[in-house]
Protein backbone atom coordinates (compact mmCIF):
# COMPACT_ATOMS: atom_id res chain seq x y z
CA UNK A 1 0.00 0.00 0.00
CA UNK A 2 3.10 2.23 0.91
CA UNK A 3 4.81 1.66 -2.53
CA UNK A 4 1.28 1.60 -4.23
CA UNK A 5 0.33 5.72 -3.00
CA UNK A 6 4.22 6.19 -3.47
CA UNK A 7 3.82 5.40 -7.35
CA UNK A 8 0.97 7.82 -7.16
CA UNK A 9 2.33 10.46 -5.92
CA UNK A 10 5.33 10.12 -8.23
CA UNK A 11 2.64 10.21 -11.07
CA UNK A 12 0.96 13.12 -9.86
CA UNK A 13 4.16 14.99 -9.43
CA UNK A 14 4.93 14.21 -12.96
CA UNK A 15 1.80 14.95 -14.11
CA UNK A 16 1.97 18.76 -12.78
CA UNK A 17 5.51 19.42 -14.03
CA UNK A 18 7.92 18.35 -10.84
CA UNK A 19 9.59 16.81 -13.07
CA UNK A 20 11.59 19.46 -15.04
CA UNK A 21 13.22 19.29 -18.04
CA UNK A 22 14.05 15.18 -18.86
CA UNK A 23 16.84 15.95 -20.80
CA UNK A 24 18.45 17.11 -17.90
CA UNK A 25 20.76 15.04 -15.79
CA UNK A 26 19.75 15.13 -12.14
CA UNK A 27 20.72 16.26 -9.71
CA UNK A 28 21.97 19.00 -10.95
CA UNK A 29 25.27 20.94 -9.76
CA UNK A 30 25.05 23.24 -6.89
CA UNK A 31 26.42 25.58 -9.17
CA UNK A 32 23.42 25.61 -11.28
CA UNK A 33 21.08 27.01 -8.78
CA UNK A 34 19.88 30.11 -8.80
CA UNK A 35 21.37 32.39 -5.95
CA UNK A 36 19.52 33.76 -3.32
CA UNK A 37 20.37 35.27 0.17
CA UNK A 38 19.23 33.77 3.37
CA UNK A 39 18.43 30.10 4.13
CA UNK A 40 14.84 30.09 3.18
CA UNK A 41 15.08 32.06 -0.19
CA UNK A 42 17.97 29.50 -1.04
CA UNK A 43 15.52 26.56 -0.68
CA UNK A 44 12.92 28.06 -2.10
CA UNK A 45 14.78 28.86 -5.46
CA UNK A 46 16.47 25.94 -6.00
CA UNK A 47 12.93 23.97 -4.84
CA UNK A 48 11.42 26.12 -8.00
CA UNK A 49 14.51 25.00 -10.27
CA UNK A 50 14.06 21.73 -9.59
CA UNK A 51 10.97 20.47 -8.52
CA UNK A 52 11.67 17.07 -8.00
CA UNK A 53 14.55 17.77 -5.32
CA UNK A 54 10.98 18.15 -3.26
CA UNK A 55 9.17 14.69 -3.62
CA UNK A 56 12.88 12.68 -3.18
CA UNK A 57 13.42 14.74 -0.07
CA UNK A 58 9.88 13.85 1.26
CA UNK A 59 10.55 10.32 0.15
CA UNK A 60 13.40 10.41 2.82
CA UNK A 61 11.27 11.93 4.93
CA UNK A 62 9.35 9.13 4.64
CA UNK A 63 12.12 6.71 5.54
CA UNK A 64 13.14 8.76 8.49
CA UNK A 65 9.75 8.49 9.93
CA UNK A 66 9.46 4.96 9.13
CA UNK A 67 12.20 4.64 11.61
CA UNK A 68 10.38 5.60 14.44
CA UNK A 69 8.05 2.61 13.84
CA UNK A 70 9.90 -0.45 13.49
CA UNK A 71 9.09 -1.76 16.58
CA UNK A 72 5.08 -1.55 15.66
CA UNK A 73 5.83 -3.75 12.75
CA UNK A 74 7.51 -6.29 14.53
CA UNK A 75 4.64 -6.26 16.57
CA UNK A 76 2.40 -6.60 14.31
CA UNK A 77 4.38 -9.52 12.40
CA UNK A 78 4.48 -11.43 15.80
CA UNK A 79 0.57 -11.24 16.19
CA UNK A 80 0.31 -11.81 13.31
CA UNK A 81 2.61 -15.51 13.53
CA UNK A 82 0.61 -16.05 16.89
CA UNK A 83 -2.60 -16.14 14.94
CA UNK A 84 -0.93 -18.24 12.24
CA UNK A 85 0.19 -20.89 15.05
CA UNK A 86 -3.22 -21.15 16.08
CA UNK A 87 -5.51 -21.51 12.77
CA UNK A 88 -5.73 -24.93 12.69
CA UNK A 89 -7.81 -27.56 11.13
CA UNK A 90 -8.15 -28.56 7.43
CA UNK A 91 -11.32 -26.33 6.51
CA UNK A 92 -10.28 -24.42 3.43
CA UNK A 93 -10.60 -21.14 4.88
CA UNK A 94 -9.14 -21.51 8.07
CA UNK A 95 -6.22 -22.81 5.55
CA UNK A 96 -6.51 -19.59 3.61
CA UNK A 97 -6.26 -17.08 6.67
CA UNK A 98 -3.64 -19.39 7.79
CA UNK A 99 -1.21 -18.53 4.31
CA UNK A 100 -2.44 -15.12 4.66
CA UNK A 101 -1.42 -14.16 7.88
CA UNK A 102 1.89 -16.15 7.87
CA UNK A 103 2.32 -13.74 4.28
CA UNK A 104 1.56 -10.30 6.18
CA UNK A 105 3.63 -11.61 8.91
CA UNK A 106 6.51 -12.29 7.02
CA UNK A 107 5.82 -8.77 4.98
CA UNK A 108 5.36 -6.28 8.31
CA UNK A 109 9.09 -8.39 9.79
CA UNK A 110 10.80 -6.70 6.77
CA UNK A 111 9.18 -3.50 7.31
CA UNK A 112 10.23 -3.61 11.05
CA UNK A 113 13.90 -4.52 9.58
CA UNK A 114 15.85 -1.10 10.67
CA UNK A 115 18.55 -1.60 8.57
CA UNK A 116 16.10 -2.18 5.38
CA UNK A 117 13.67 0.63 5.95
CA UNK A 118 15.90 3.26 4.01
CA UNK A 119 16.29 0.56 0.85
CA UNK A 120 12.48 -0.16 0.45
CA UNK A 121 11.82 3.66 0.57
CA UNK A 122 14.48 3.19 -2.71
CA UNK A 123 11.27 1.71 -4.81
CA UNK A 124 8.49 4.57 -4.66
CA UNK A 125 11.73 6.82 -5.39
CA UNK A 126 13.05 4.61 -8.76
CA UNK A 127 9.53 5.01 -9.72
CA UNK A 128 9.30 8.55 -9.85
CA UNK A 129 12.89 9.10 -10.95
CA UNK A 130 11.79 7.04 -13.81
CA UNK A 131 8.59 8.71 -14.76
CA UNK A 132 10.33 11.80 -14.41
CA UNK A 133 13.63 11.51 -16.30
CA UNK A 134 13.45 8.42 -18.24
CA UNK A 135 15.14 4.92 -17.20
CA UNK A 136 18.06 6.44 -18.89
CA UNK A 137 17.92 9.27 -16.04
CA UNK A 138 17.68 6.95 -12.99
CA UNK A 139 20.79 4.43 -14.42
CA UNK A 140 22.81 7.77 -15.38
CA UNK A 141 22.28 8.67 -11.32
CA UNK A 142 23.31 5.14 -10.03
CA UNK A 143 26.23 4.89 -12.24
CA UNK A 144 27.96 8.11 -11.33
CA UNK A 145 27.39 7.26 -7.56
CA UNK A 146 29.01 3.67 -8.47
CA UNK A 147 31.79 4.84 -10.87
CA UNK A 148 32.38 8.23 -10.26
CA UNK A 149 32.07 8.84 -7.25
CA UNK A 150 32.95 5.36 -5.80
CA UNK A 151 30.23 5.73 -2.91
CA UNK A 152 29.11 2.09 -3.16
CA UNK A 153 32.73 0.87 -2.23
CA UNK A 154 32.26 1.53 1.62
CA UNK A 155 29.24 -0.86 2.03
CA UNK A 156 31.03 -3.61 0.34
CA UNK A 157 33.80 -3.12 2.63
CA UNK A 158 31.64 -3.45 5.30
CA UNK A 159 30.12 -6.30 4.80
CA UNK A 160 33.38 -8.25 3.70
CA UNK A 161 34.82 -6.86 7.60
CA UNK A 162 31.85 -7.93 9.00
CA UNK A 163 32.02 -11.38 8.14
CA UNK A 164 35.81 -11.53 8.62
CA UNK A 165 35.24 -9.99 12.35
CA UNK A 166 32.49 -11.83 13.15
CA UNK A 167 34.05 -15.61 12.73
CA UNK A 168 35.35 -18.06 16.07
CA UNK A 169 38.70 -17.27 15.62
CA UNK A 170 38.71 -13.43 15.68
CA UNK A 171 35.93 -13.88 18.50
CA UNK A 172 38.18 -15.91 20.47
CA UNK A 173 41.22 -13.97 20.17
CA UNK A 174 39.00 -10.91 21.36
CA UNK A 175 37.44 -12.55 23.77
CA UNK A 176 41.28 -13.58 25.18
CA UNK A 177 42.47 -9.99 24.89
CA UNK A 178 39.33 -8.73 27.43
CA UNK A 179 39.83 -12.20 29.90
CA UNK A 180 43.40 -11.01 30.37
CA UNK A 181 42.15 -7.79 31.44
CA UNK A 182 39.61 -9.34 33.70
CA UNK A 183 42.05 -11.26 35.63
CA UNK A 184 44.15 -8.06 36.43
CA UNK A 185 41.12 -7.37 38.36
CA UNK A 186 41.40 -10.99 40.00
CA UNK A 187 38.11 -12.16 37.93
CA UNK A 188 35.76 -10.19 40.23
CA UNK A 189 32.30 -8.96 38.60
CA UNK A 190 33.26 -5.99 38.32
CA UNK A 191 36.77 -6.22 36.79
CA UNK A 192 34.46 -8.52 33.99
CA UNK A 193 31.70 -6.02 33.84
CA UNK A 194 34.92 -2.74 33.76
CA UNK A 195 37.06 -4.88 31.01
CA UNK A 196 33.83 -5.67 28.92
CA UNK A 197 32.80 -2.37 28.32
CA UNK A 198 35.87 -0.64 27.75
CA UNK A 199 38.33 -2.97 26.10
CA UNK A 200 35.54 -4.58 24.05
CA UNK A 201 34.06 -1.26 22.49
CA UNK A 202 38.13 -0.09 21.76
CA UNK A 203 38.86 -3.48 19.91
CA UNK A 204 35.77 -2.58 17.85
CA UNK A 205 38.05 0.17 16.02
CA UNK A 206 40.24 -2.70 14.67
CA UNK A 207 37.58 -6.03 14.42
CA UNK A 208 34.14 -3.58 13.60
CA UNK A 209 32.00 -2.38 15.99
CA UNK A 210 29.53 -4.84 15.18
CA UNK A 211 31.47 -7.63 15.85
CA UNK A 212 32.41 -5.62 18.76
CA UNK A 213 29.12 -5.26 20.33
CA UNK A 214 28.54 -9.19 19.63
CA UNK A 215 30.96 -10.29 21.57
CA UNK A 216 30.45 -7.56 24.76
CA UNK A 217 27.06 -8.79 24.73
CA UNK A 218 27.67 -12.20 24.90
CA UNK A 219 29.96 -11.61 27.47
CA UNK A 220 28.06 -9.20 29.68
CA UNK A 221 25.26 -11.69 29.66
CA UNK A 222 27.21 -14.94 30.73
CA UNK A 223 29.58 -12.82 33.36
CA UNK A 224 27.41 -9.83 34.64
CA UNK A 225 23.10 -10.58 33.51
CA UNK A 226 23.60 -14.06 34.68
CA UNK A 227 24.12 -12.59 38.06
CA UNK A 228 20.65 -11.39 38.48
CA UNK A 229 21.59 -7.44 38.61
CA UNK A 230 18.76 -5.17 39.28
CA UNK A 231 16.37 -3.61 35.96
CA UNK A 232 17.82 -0.37 36.98
CA UNK A 233 21.72 -1.69 36.36
CA UNK A 234 20.57 -3.27 33.67
CA UNK A 235 19.57 -0.54 31.96
CA UNK A 236 22.62 1.93 32.73
CA UNK A 237 24.88 -1.08 31.55
CA UNK A 238 23.31 -1.80 28.44
CA UNK A 239 23.10 1.91 27.36
CA UNK A 240 26.98 2.37 28.43
CA UNK A 241 27.82 -0.50 26.13
CA UNK A 242 26.22 1.40 23.40
CA UNK A 243 27.66 4.63 24.00
CA UNK A 244 31.35 2.72 24.27
CA UNK A 245 30.56 1.01 21.02
CA UNK A 246 29.47 4.21 18.89
CA UNK A 247 32.60 6.15 20.81
CA UNK A 248 34.90 3.20 21.09
CA UNK A 249 35.26 2.85 16.67
CA UNK A 250 36.62 6.40 16.38
CA UNK A 251 40.52 4.97 17.07
CA UNK A 252 40.71 3.89 13.21
CA UNK A 253 38.56 5.16 10.32
CA UNK A 254 37.50 1.64 8.77
CA UNK A 255 35.01 0.77 11.70
CA UNK A 256 32.48 2.95 12.51
CA UNK A 257 29.89 3.85 10.04
CA UNK A 258 29.60 7.45 10.93
CA UNK A 259 33.47 7.55 10.58
CA UNK A 260 33.46 5.09 7.37
CA UNK A 261 31.04 7.34 5.92
CA UNK A 262 32.54 10.61 5.78
CA UNK A 263 36.85 9.18 6.02
CA UNK A 264 37.88 9.09 2.33
CA UNK A 265 35.43 12.15 1.48
CA UNK A 266 37.14 14.55 4.05
CA UNK A 267 40.67 12.65 3.91
CA UNK A 268 40.47 11.06 7.52
CA UNK A 269 43.38 8.28 8.01
CA UNK A 270 44.22 6.48 11.10
CA UNK A 271 46.76 8.93 12.34
CA UNK A 272 44.00 11.78 11.98
CA UNK A 273 41.66 9.58 13.58
CA UNK A 274 44.24 9.07 17.15
CA UNK A 275 44.83 12.63 17.32
CA UNK A 276 41.21 14.03 17.09
CA UNK A 277 38.99 11.40 18.48
CA UNK A 278 40.85 8.14 19.38
CA UNK A 279 42.19 8.81 22.65
CA UNK A 280 39.34 11.11 23.80
CA UNK A 281 37.41 8.00 23.16
CA UNK A 282 39.87 6.06 25.70
CA UNK A 283 39.32 8.91 27.88
CA UNK A 284 35.13 9.57 27.62
CA UNK A 285 34.98 5.52 27.79
CA UNK A 286 36.87 4.89 30.97
CA UNK A 287 35.11 7.92 32.66
CA UNK A 288 31.94 6.39 31.56
CA UNK A 289 32.59 3.38 33.30
CA UNK A 290 33.99 4.97 36.55
CA UNK A 291 30.96 6.81 36.77
CA UNK A 292 28.26 4.34 36.41
CA UNK A 293 30.12 1.13 38.57
CA UNK A 294 30.89 4.04 41.25
CA UNK A 295 26.59 4.92 41.09
CA UNK A 296 26.00 1.05 41.34
CA UNK A 297 29.24 0.01 43.39
CA UNK A 298 27.43 -1.26 46.23
CA UNK A 299 25.14 -3.72 44.02
CA UNK A 300 28.38 -4.85 42.18
CA UNK A 301 29.86 -5.61 45.60
CA UNK A 302 26.96 -7.52 46.04
CA UNK A 303 26.31 -9.58 42.64
CA UNK A 304 30.30 -11.01 43.68
CA UNK A 305 28.23 -13.37 45.95
CA UNK A 306 24.94 -13.80 43.96
CA UNK A 307 25.30 -17.21 42.28
CA UNK A 308 25.30 -17.42 38.12
CA UNK A 309 21.83 -17.97 36.49
CA UNK A 310 21.67 -19.27 33.34
CA UNK A 311 25.30 -18.11 32.36
CA UNK A 312 26.34 -21.21 29.88
CA UNK A 313 26.45 -19.61 26.74
CA UNK A 314 28.29 -22.27 24.70
CA UNK A 315 29.55 -19.20 22.35
CA UNK A 316 33.02 -19.47 23.58
CA UNK A 317 32.78 -23.56 23.87
CA UNK A 318 36.35 -25.02 22.23
CA UNK A 319 38.87 -23.00 20.69
CA UNK A 320 40.31 -22.71 17.20
CA UNK A 321 44.22 -23.21 16.93
CA UNK A 322 46.39 -20.95 16.47
CA UNK A 323 47.73 -20.69 12.71
CA UNK A 324 43.49 -20.45 11.65
CA UNK A 325 43.66 -17.56 14.28
CA UNK A 326 46.67 -15.80 12.54
CA UNK A 327 45.18 -16.82 9.26
CA UNK A 328 41.92 -15.00 9.92
CA UNK A 329 43.65 -11.87 11.24
CA UNK A 330 45.80 -11.61 8.43
CA UNK A 331 42.67 -11.50 5.92
CA UNK A 332 40.78 -9.18 8.33
CA UNK A 333 44.39 -7.05 8.28
CA UNK A 334 44.49 -7.08 4.38
CA UNK A 335 40.85 -6.29 3.64
CA UNK A 336 41.67 -3.60 5.75
CA UNK A 337 44.72 -2.14 4.38
CA UNK A 338 43.08 -2.14 0.39
CA UNK A 339 39.77 -0.34 1.35
CA UNK A 340 40.44 2.11 -1.40
CA UNK A 341 40.97 -1.17 -3.74
CA UNK A 342 37.61 -2.83 -4.13
CA UNK A 343 39.21 -5.39 -6.77
CA UNK A 344 41.87 -6.45 -3.74
CA UNK A 345 39.45 -6.43 -0.74
CA UNK A 346 36.75 -8.54 -3.16
CA UNK A 347 39.21 -10.95 -4.13
CA UNK A 348 40.44 -11.63 -0.71
CA UNK A 349 37.25 -11.48 0.41
CA UNK A 350 36.63 -15.35 -1.86
CA UNK A 351 40.18 -16.65 -0.71
CA UNK A 352 38.33 -15.96 2.85
CA UNK A 353 35.21 -17.58 2.21
CA UNK A 354 36.92 -20.43 0.82
CA UNK A 355 39.38 -20.55 3.90
CA UNK A 356 36.59 -20.82 6.10
CA UNK A 357 35.23 -23.56 4.48
CA UNK A 358 38.21 -25.62 4.35
CA UNK A 359 38.25 -25.33 8.19
CA UNK A 360 34.81 -25.55 8.56
CA UNK A 361 35.05 -27.87 11.42
CA UNK A 362 37.25 -24.83 13.57
CA UNK A 363 34.18 -22.30 12.40
CA UNK A 364 30.94 -21.36 13.97
CA UNK A 365 28.41 -21.08 11.04
CA UNK A 366 28.96 -17.97 8.72
CA UNK A 367 26.05 -15.82 9.28
CA UNK A 368 25.64 -13.35 6.84
CA UNK A 369 22.36 -11.71 7.15
CA UNK A 370 23.69 -9.13 9.84
CA UNK A 371 26.53 -7.62 7.63
CA UNK A 372 24.27 -7.48 4.59
CA UNK A 373 21.67 -5.89 6.14
CA UNK A 374 24.39 -3.02 7.24
CA UNK A 375 25.62 -3.04 4.08
CA UNK A 376 22.34 -2.69 2.07
CA UNK A 377 21.57 0.15 4.47
CA UNK A 378 24.74 1.74 3.65
CA UNK A 379 24.06 1.42 0.06
CA UNK A 380 20.72 2.76 0.52
CA UNK A 381 22.17 5.87 2.85
CA UNK A 382 24.43 7.02 -0.06
CA UNK A 383 21.59 6.45 -2.93
CA UNK A 384 18.75 8.72 -0.53
CA UNK A 385 21.79 11.02 0.42
CA UNK A 386 22.71 11.65 -3.31
CA UNK A 387 19.61 13.81 -3.71
CA UNK A 388 19.75 15.73 -0.52
CA UNK A 389 22.37 18.16 -1.10
CA UNK A 390 19.72 20.66 -2.43
CA UNK A 391 18.97 21.38 0.93
CA UNK A 392 21.65 20.15 3.22
CA UNK A 393 24.34 22.32 1.69
CA UNK A 394 22.51 25.89 3.13
CA UNK A 395 21.19 24.58 6.18
CA UNK A 396 24.30 22.91 7.50
CA UNK A 397 26.43 26.40 6.63
CA UNK A 398 24.51 28.60 8.41
CA UNK A 399 24.36 26.65 11.69
CA UNK A 400 27.23 27.47 14.30
CA UNK A 401 29.61 25.45 16.42
CA UNK A 402 27.29 24.70 19.32
CA UNK A 403 24.36 24.65 16.74
CA UNK A 404 25.73 22.42 14.91
CA UNK A 405 26.58 20.04 18.13
CA UNK A 406 23.74 19.88 19.93
CA UNK A 407 21.28 19.37 16.27
CA UNK A 408 23.39 16.25 15.28
CA UNK A 409 23.30 15.31 18.60
CA UNK A 410 19.16 15.54 18.60
CA UNK A 411 18.98 14.13 15.00
CA UNK A 412 21.31 10.91 15.61
CA UNK A 413 19.54 10.00 18.48
CA UNK A 414 16.36 9.29 16.34
CA UNK A 415 18.05 8.39 13.16
CA UNK A 416 21.28 6.03 12.20
CA UNK A 417 23.93 8.23 13.32
CA UNK A 418 25.56 7.36 9.49
CA UNK A 419 22.90 9.14 7.90
CA UNK A 420 23.74 12.84 9.92
CA UNK A 421 27.40 11.86 8.85
CA UNK A 422 27.07 11.23 5.12
CA UNK A 423 24.38 14.22 4.88
CA UNK A 424 26.98 16.41 6.09
CA UNK A 425 29.53 15.06 3.69
CA UNK A 426 27.21 17.16 0.95
CA UNK A 427 28.06 20.65 2.08
CA UNK A 428 31.12 21.18 -0.14
CA UNK A 429 32.56 24.24 2.05
CA UNK A 430 32.10 22.81 5.55
CA UNK A 431 35.12 23.84 7.75
CA UNK A 432 37.32 21.19 9.07
CA UNK A 433 35.92 21.80 12.58
CA UNK A 434 32.58 21.59 11.83
CA UNK A 435 33.75 18.32 10.04
CA UNK A 436 34.89 17.10 13.98
CA UNK A 437 31.95 18.72 15.36
CA UNK A 438 29.30 17.20 13.49
CA UNK A 439 31.01 12.96 13.57
CA UNK A 440 31.58 13.84 17.14
CA UNK A 441 27.78 14.69 17.77
CA UNK A 442 27.09 11.76 15.81
CA UNK A 443 29.29 9.18 17.70
CA UNK A 444 28.59 10.67 21.19
CA UNK A 445 24.71 10.00 20.52
CA UNK A 446 25.00 6.73 19.12
CA UNK A 447 23.61 5.05 22.47
CA UNK A 448 20.74 7.18 23.33
CA UNK A 449 18.08 4.51 21.07
CA UNK A 450 18.47 1.24 19.69
CA UNK A 451 18.59 2.91 16.19
CA UNK A 452 20.67 5.51 16.61
CA UNK A 453 24.43 3.23 15.67
CA UNK A 454 23.80 0.09 12.90
CA UNK A 455 25.39 -2.39 15.40
CA UNK A 456 23.40 -1.80 17.92
CA UNK A 457 20.02 -4.00 17.48
CA UNK A 458 23.01 -6.90 17.12
CA UNK A 459 23.83 -6.10 20.74
CA UNK A 460 20.06 -5.60 21.89
CA UNK A 461 19.19 -8.98 20.02
CA UNK A 462 21.89 -10.75 22.00
CA UNK A 463 20.33 -8.92 25.42
CA UNK A 464 16.76 -8.82 25.02
CA UNK A 465 15.87 -12.16 27.13
CA UNK A 466 17.33 -10.27 29.97
CA UNK A 467 14.89 -7.78 30.68
CA UNK A 468 11.90 -9.58 30.67
CA UNK A 469 9.47 -8.34 28.07
CA UNK A 470 11.74 -6.24 26.15
CA UNK A 471 14.08 -3.22 26.17
CA UNK A 472 12.01 0.03 26.94
CA UNK A 473 13.03 2.77 24.82
CA UNK A 474 12.46 5.19 27.40
CA UNK A 475 14.64 3.63 30.34
CA UNK A 476 17.11 3.16 27.56
CA UNK A 477 17.43 6.57 26.82
CA UNK A 478 17.78 7.05 30.51
CA UNK A 479 20.40 4.77 31.40
CA UNK A 480 22.86 5.97 28.31
CA UNK A 481 22.17 9.91 29.17
CA UNK A 482 25.31 10.12 31.97
CA UNK A 483 27.75 8.47 29.51
CA UNK A 484 26.29 10.33 26.34
CA UNK A 485 26.91 13.51 28.57
CA UNK A 486 30.47 12.37 29.54
CA UNK A 487 31.82 11.28 26.18
CA UNK A 488 29.70 14.86 24.78
CA UNK A 489 31.58 17.18 27.09
CA UNK A 490 35.04 15.20 26.22
CA UNK A 491 34.67 15.60 22.51
CA UNK A 492 33.66 19.18 22.43
CA UNK A 493 35.42 20.70 25.25
CA UNK A 494 38.51 18.80 24.63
Amino acid sequence: MIKFLAFISALLLAQAGFCGESALAFPPPQSAYPQASGVWETLAARAQSAPFNVFATLIFGCAIVHTFFYRRFLEWSEHLERRARLAGGFEKGRRRGKKRAVFMAEVFHLLGEVEAIFALWLVPLFIGFALCYGWSGLTAYLDNLTFERGKYVEPVFVVAVMCVAATRPIIQLSGDIISMFARLGGGRVWAWWASIIVAGPLLGSFITEPAAITICAALLSEKFFSRNPTMKFRYATLGLLFVAVSVGGTLTHFSAPPVLMVASQWGWDMPFMLENFGWKAVVGVAVSVAAVGLLFRRELAKMQSAPARNSASGKFEGRAPASVVAAHVAFLAFIVVSLHHPALFIFAFLLFLAFVGATCHHQYSLDLKMPLLVGLFLAALVTHGGLQAWWIEPVLENLGEGEAFVGTLVLSAFNDNAAITYLATLAPNFSPRMQYVVVAAAVSAGGLTIIANAPNPAGAAILRRRFGKGISPARLFLGSALPTAIVSAVFYFF
